[in-house]
Order: structure tokens, then sequence, then C-alpha cells
């Protein structure tokens, strides 16, 4: 069945965060039952309602803390019984599944990690087939929106509805700011292709350290996100994982009071002040498209130029300087240099594509 028949029978789901944003926060790992139990009577105090806490923590090296296991579970399940939050953890397995399950866990997430890994993901929605339990699916660590968006049709192929999906960054050998680099463009089309699936935002893993965390929320909030995954911790210094990213719950409680809250469509407010602006928008696209055809027409006549004189298609001198020129140019007019570059990378590498047709046809 399509995508998009499947998320029109997610209505349940829907009403549990009606009331946006929804928050998501609790301990990058369970370390003890104190600080468990602490973390989450803090939590609910602000007005927190769902609980995520790591019970087992995938690692890339043997030898770290890679969670506390099933134990975890019986003091979450003291949690609910003295806070009544809702509880989610993250499954990598089937054994995490059924373990989750038995122990009344009422929110799954799969991790980045596991979401790249298709035969994974498989055997955890075979496990789930027919439940109705929601499963939040974060991006896989690599920006592939195919590989995210096949991972979410797995779910939904075996009958679950309830699904929302987590933008937590993505890895790269960059260096940035950001633990792992957002690329908003990546949810944003997660979003276009399943316009009804929820989409939360993890900001404590893009941003790798607590201080980065309020911006990164807001955007996410500006961008229509439905909710935010954040990670607390009452001691975050003293972490027994990821102490860098972990606020505390009154430092929480300050981020989400500074939010402004955005609507898509606020009620009473026209859209006629910026339907001229939009009208304006779509006539510089429709210019865009005109000079970017104009410049592949040039592209094919010297591609084959080169056939005829047998030259290599790629000209690296000549590539670096409409490059340098390029993002001189746009720094001239306010434009960011990344931006530039990407938008200049693309045409060439489509140049490439079309030389290289016309080569070998």
């Amino acid at each position: 069945m399509e995508t998009q028949l499947r998320v029109k029978e997610m209505s349940s789901w829907s009403n549990l965060i009606k009331n946006k944003p929804v928050i998501i926060s609790g301990p990058c790992s369970a370390e003890t039952e104190d600080q468990t139990i602490k973390t989450a009577i803090a939590l609910k105090q602000i007005g927190i309602n769902i609980y995520r806490a790591g019970i087992w923590k995938p690692r890339t090296r043997p030898n770290s803390f890679e969670g506390v296991g099933s134990i975890g579970l019986e003091w979450l399940k003291t949690v609910k019984k003295e806070t009544g939050m809702l509880l989610s953890v993250e499954v990598a397995n089937v054994k995490h599944v059924y373990e989750s399950l038995k122990a009344g866990i009422d929110i799954l997430w799969v991790g980045a990690r596991t979401t790249a890994n298709p035969f994974a993901i498989q055997e955890i929605a075979d496990a789930l087939k027919g439940m109705d339990i929601p499963v939040l699916i974060k991006n896989p660590v690599n920006p592939d929106v195919d590989l995210w968006l096949g991972a979410i049709e797995r779910f939904y192929q075996a009958g679950l509805t309830k699904i929302g999906a987590v933008h937590r960054g993505f890895s790269s050998f960059d260096k940035s700011i950001y633990r792992n680099i957002p690329q908003w463009q990546i949810p944003i089309e997660l979003k276009t292709r399943i316009p009804e699936i929820p989409l939360f935002c993890d900001p404590s893993h893009i941003a790798g350290n607590d201080e980065l965390i309020q911006q990164l929320s807001q955007k996410a909030i500006d961008l229509n996100f439905d909710g935010l995954m954040i990670e607390t911790h009452p001691y975050p210094d003293k972490a027994w994982s990821d102490a860098k990213q972990q606020i505390t719950p009154d430092h929480l409680n300050q981020i989400l009071k500074s939010l402004v809250i955005r609507e898509e469509k606020p009620r009473g407010i026209s859209l006629e002040a910026i339907e001229d602006i939009r009208f304006k928008i779509d006539n510089c696209d429709t210019e865009l498209l005109n000079i970017l055809e104009r410049r592949m027409n040039l592209v094919k006549a010297i591609g084959l130029y080169k056939k005829e004189n047998k030259m290599t298609i790629l000209q690296p001198g000549r590539w670096d300087e409409v490059l340098g020129k390029s993002i001189e140019k746009g720094l001239q007019k306010n434009l960011n240099e990344r931006f530039v570059a990407d938008i200049f990378k693309t045409i060439h590498q489509e140049s490439i594509n079309k030389q290289n047709k016309i080569m070998n046809d």
C-alpha cells in the first residue's frame, strides 16, 4: 500500500501530538534507579508527560558503557507508577522489543544506526506486526532520505500506523560546530513525501553540547516540527554517556519557556500580504529554470566540441576558477558561501552527466 494511504490511518496517534510542541525528555541512559526516578519526577513537575531513557546503548567501540540493560525497565515501571508519565525507549533488535512490550513501554524508537540497516528494521517491524504502539524512527546516520523513508515504509507494511520520524542530524567528516550536521533539507524532504507524519527534532544529538540546544529547538519549531526529544540529567557533568549534550530539568524548563511558538496559519491573519511576494518568488523560480536551460544548452555545445577534439570532460583548472569566482560574487551579494558552493557543485555534476552522455552516444 502506498505511504500516502497509510498515513491516513494515524488519527489516534495524531491525538497524542495535537498540542504542539510535544516534548519527550529524559536521560541519555538510565544509570541508577535513583537517577532515573529523580529525573522523571523533576520533569513531571515542569509539565513533561513523555519520558525517554536509554536502556540499551549501541556504542561505537566495546568496553564503553552500553546501558544497564533489562533492569532499567523495572526502574521505568516505577517511574510510570509514581508519575503516570508515558515511557519511551530505544530498541535495536527483537529481544529489546519483546522486553519493552513486556515491561509496558508506551512508545518505542529506533536509533540512527538501526535505521541504516534494512535487515534489522525488517526484523523489528515483523516483531511488531499489527500492534497498536507508536514507533519513532530516527534518521539514518548518513543523509539519505530514501533510506529513512524505506525504514518508515517497512513499519507501515507491517500494519503499524502510529509512526513518527525523529531528525537527529547526520554524521560528517567536515569540521562543524555540531556533533551531527542538521541538513534541515532532509527532514523537510521527508515531510514533503509524507505530509501527515509527525516530525520530531532531537537537538541534543545534533548539537553535541548544551549551548546549542535552545537555538536548534527554536529552529525546529520555526520549521513546524511537531515536537522535540531533549536529553536531561540531574547532574549532566556526571552522566555516564553523552554528558556534554545533556541538560538539567531546570535548564530544559528555561528553554521551553523561551521558545516562540508559531502557527502555520494563525487564526484571523490574512495571507494576502505575502501573496504578492510569493508571486514574485514564483517568477524568480521560472527565471532560474530558464537560465538553467540556457546554461545546459551551452554545456551540450561544449560537450560536442570536446568530443570532436578528443578532450577530457573534466577540466579541473576551469572548474576551480568557476567555483572560486561564483563564491566570491555570491559573498558580494550577501549569499552564504556553502549555499553558493552547493548550488554550483550540483550544476557542475549535471554538466558532467550531460557531457558524458554526449561522449558515449
